[in-house]
């Protein structure tokens, strides 16, 4: 696998100079989309030509296409050329697809979570990235990352790392940070994440949830903070487990509506927290259930090797859309 060197050596190898490649390589591994003050920030420059000349030259040699957003003077940039891509060993990567104005707000989040840790962190940001890192350097097992298994009639597909958010690695592979972007007032999707990320963190030494809020969605952080604590900061009892594994197996065989240990489990179980142990059991089977009963994450967090950081994104987004999706 190419190292970060390796790779803005093969762009700058396309006619780009050292600056513009580091660029390109960090949109194309991380978001596939960017707007010009991303490249001003990376760059450290100030807004004006050298901004202008760098894109016009991007589309120019079809390496980028560039969307005027509606209602808004801003100009939104996907770098989609597959020679790129390829140039950095990754020519199936998905940001080369198009994408729906809503997704791509999400991406530039995730970008601006990247850019703003230039230097402190090395980024992961594709699931073979995650994988060999995790199962090579660090030796995990794979049936401890986070997985999702997709059935068809052509068999079983097993995918690791779903939710697609970069990980950081600080030096020295000790402290782990998981970026996480908000993109809706309630946080079910961040419960599901936690779920799926709880036993790959219980064998890190380090790690922090790193949790981006957009501006517009500063109300519904008090919301974030408890699922967290709900998710990762409290075990249940195993008394608690036989009941919910028995009801999760009794939901998915089917709505007893006559039942009254049914019905009254439904109702102790009505809980967001719950709800989002079912989708993640529903995934992974009866270890997720297992693992709850674990003290290592609450653990984690009364040391501070394990925490939650907030933090809310300097710029606005809604301006690209006119509230477009969950964006």
């Amino acid at each position: 696998m190419m190292t970060w060197d390796e790779r803005v050596r093969a762009i700058a190898d396309h006619g780009f100079t050292p600056r513009q490649a580091g660029f390109l390589v960090t949109v194309m591994l991380y978001a596939g989309v960017c707007l010009g003050r991303q490249y001003c920030a990376f760059g450290r420059i100030a807004r004006g030509k050298a901004m202008y000349e760098f894109f016009d030259r991007l589309i120019e040699k079809g390496c980028a296409t560039a969307r005027r957003v509606r209602q808004s003077n801003a100009c939104l940039y996907h770098v989609h050329h597959k020679p790129l891509y390829e140039a950095i060993g990754d020519p199936d990567n998905r940001h080369r697809k198009p994408t729906t104005l809503a997704r791509a707000i999400e991406k530039l989040m995730v970008l601006d979570g990247v850019l703003a840790t230039r230097g402190q962190l090395e980024w992961l940001g594709t699931e073979r990235e995650k994988v060999a890192y995790f199962t090579l350097s660090r030796r995990i097992a794979h049936d401890k990352l986070p997985a999702v298994t997709f059935r068809s009639a052509q068999g079983e597909t097993v995918r690791h790392f779903v939710d697609k958010f970069p990980i950081g690695v600080a030096m020295g592979e000790r402290h782990h940070v998981f970026l996480y972007v908000a993109t809706r007032p309630m946080p079910m999707d961040f419960r599901l994440f936690l779920e799926r990320h709880a036993e790959l963190l219980r064998t890190l030494p380090e790690w922090t949830v790193r949790l981006l809020i957009p501006r517009h969605l500063q109300s519904a952080r008090a919301r974030y903070e408890q699922a967290f604590r709900e998710q990762v900061g409290t075990p249940l009892r195993r008394p608690l487990i036989e009941e919910l594994t028995w009801f999760f197996h009794t939901r998915r065989a089917g709505d007893p509506r006559g039942d009254a240990r049914f019905q009254k489990a439904r109702h102790a179980f009505a809980s967001p927290r719950f709800r989002a142990l079912y989708r993640t059991w529903r995934e992974r089977g009866d270890v997720v259930l297992d693992a709850t009963i674990s003290s290592t994450l609450p653990e984690a967090l009364a040391r501070r090797t394990g925490r939650l950081e907030c933090h809310v994104l300097p710029h606005t987004y809604l301006h690209l859309s006119s509230l477009v999706g969950t964006a």
